[in-house]
């Protein structure tokens, strides 16, 4: 004969699922009466976090269970957003607590959640990652653009895709339907060099095009062929190329190593050019942007150019 569970079993298999966290409602669902549930806190059997949101057995819970228990205290359609969403998800290293909770139903303010409202918090919004409930990757994003500079913005989308978590259409879509989300506007444009022709190449060639434009530059040409060869990017005015140095970008181990040829051959035909390394791209924009505002002054200088 099967030995019957009983709720204390029932309650440690739950919580083992849960990281650790259980609700005051889910705890009714095993059986427990109001009264069972205050002789249990009393007994150290569970421990209050919020306030109908408990951890089992200790109050040392995971990360993963802070998150879980903050979301089961808001009821339902809640989830881990904002900050606490981009950790959740590995676009950040920092976890907050309190963390941030968005519902789409009004509730009341509390000191242990950083709780949020949203009318536009739809189905396609949420995820459950990690056995946590929690805002999409787009949702996050949008969330994040309210606080964050528009630098940290395009900081987030890289991190992203290097994950494989950017969904562009998905982003498009939740752009289009969030209204006046005081995050719209900042992530519109730091999603602008995802819309460039240019998303198609590598992503090295596509962060140089970030750097281009956050350093005030004139927009080269890109992926042209000069002097037969396809140059990266080329300033013809400036008669000056830029190419990104990287196995990623350029496929193949001959490829690469033909490239100092292609530079010797520019230089013949009256081009100065460099390369840039991809690593360089990803960890020293700001004095990328600044030496090439400076290398283009001094090709205008030489060549006579006002």
């Amino acid at each position: 004969m099967r030995k019957e569970v009983r709720p204390h079993g029932q309650l440690a298999e739950l919580a083992k699922k849960q990281h650790g966290v259980i609700s005051h409602r889910q705890l009714l669902g095993l059986g427990y009466s109001h009264a069972a549930i205050s002789r249990s806190l009393a007994a150290g059997r569970i421990h209050r976090l919020h306030r109908g949101a408990y951890a089992v057995g200790h109050s040392g819970v995971s990360r993963h269970g802070i998150c879980l228990a903050a979301v089961l205290a808001c009821g339902d359609q809640a989830a881990i957003s904002h900050q606490s969403a981009a950790w959740l998800w590995g676009l950040s290293r920092s976890f907050v607590d309190p963390p941030h909770v968005t519902t789409a139903r009004r509730g009341h303010a509390r000191a242990t959640v950083r709780l949020h409202h949203s009318t536009i918090l739809a189905e396609d919004d949420l995820r459950v990652h990690e056995g946590v409930p929690t805002t999409s990757v787009p949702r996050t994003l949008l969330d994040l653009a309210i606080s964050l500079p528009r630098k940290r913005v395009e900081s987030q989308l890289e991190r992203a895709e290097r994950l494989g978590l950017l969904e562009i259409d998905a982003i498009d879509s939740l752009l289009a339907r969030s209204g006046r989300h005081p995050g719209r506007k900042n992530l519109r444009v730091a999603m602008s060099i995802y819309r460039d022709p240019a998303f198609t190449r590598a992503r090295s060639e596509r962060l140089l095009l970030a750097i281009v434009k956050h350093a005030g530059l004139p927009k080269p040409a890109v992926n042209a062929f000069i002097s037969g060869h396809e140059i990266d990017a080329y300033w013809e005015r400036e008669r000056f190329a830029v190419e990104v140095d990287g196995y990623e970008t350029h496929g193949t181990r001959a490829a690469f190593e033909r490239d100092p040829i292609r530079i010797e051959d520019l230089k013949l035909q009256g081009i100065d050019a460099i390369r840039i390394t991809a690593r360089r791209l990803e960890r020293e924009p700001d004095q990328i942007g600044a030496r090439l505002r400076t290398l283009l002054e001094q090709r205008r200088r030489a060549l006579g150019m006002r």
